[in-house]
């Protein structure tokens, strides 16, 4: 059988696997900054509740500990779509770190 989704039991039977196969190419993490003091911190939000309220927790723990030069909030257009490469590029260029959370 050429579909590797496919597998043939020894009495015959056939099993599909629907986990598929995923091919990537591994990047290095992103450093992480010494401090978050003095950071400017990105939190984008994938316009779910329940993410959303995580979001909002979270940085007010952090706020309760850590000075921050800034903080910019961003939302994507929509939980199940990939945040734009603009988006993700400015995402980038105005912040040290970034936060981001899926909530369900």
């Amino acid at each position: 059988m050429g579909d590797k989704s496919q597998r043939r039991l020894p009495d015959g039977r056939i099993v599909y696997d629907p986990r598929g196969t995923v091919t990537v190419e591994p990047l290095p993490l992103a450093p992480r900054p010494a401090a978050l003091d003095g950071i400017r911190l990105g939190v984008l939000d994938n316009t779910k509740w329940n993410a959303s309220k995580l979001l909002r927790q979270v940085v007010a723990s952090l706020e309760a500990d850590v000075t921050f030069a800034g903080i910019r909030h961003y939302a994507k257009s929509s939980f199940s779509r990939v945040a734009p490469e603009d988006l993700l590029e400015r995402i980038a260029a105005e912040n040290d770190a970034v936060i981001t959370a899926i909530g369900d």
